[in-house]
């Protein structure tokens, strides 16, 4: 089953823009959207907090997070959120797709 888990990643001092611009730059975040099973990957910041970063990332399945976890990448990852000294805090949700009663709410 899909899900998504949100990541807040927070700093001092804009750490978590950086560490987010580092990620993309560098050319990370790219190699997680490849990565099979991977279906969003992005970095969103919060109207109203400056020291916060928000990461949107959905898999098709645990199997392919469990597989990303377990990849040179997520080490470079852990990598650069230690050298930014970051702060984590998660949420994980299931997804589903949008029932008929939702449809006259959504504006295509």
């Amino acid at each position: 089953m899909a899900f998504t888990i949100n990541i807040y990643y927070t700093g001092t001092n804009g750490s978590a823009r950086k560490f987010a611009e580092e990620m993309i730059n560098s050319g990370i975040v790219d190699e997680i959207r490849s990565k099979k099973g991977n279906l969003r990957y992005e970095y969103f910041c919060p109207i109203n907090d400056n020291e916060t970063i928000l990461l949107i990332d959905s898999w098709e399945n645990q199997e392919a997070l469990d597989e990303h976890h377990k990849s040179d990448t997520m080490n470079k990852i852990m990598e650069l959120r230690n050298k930014y000294n970051l702060h984590m805090k998660v949420e994980r949700y299931s997804l589903e797709e949008n029932n008929d009663k939702d449809n006259k709410y959504i504006k295509d």
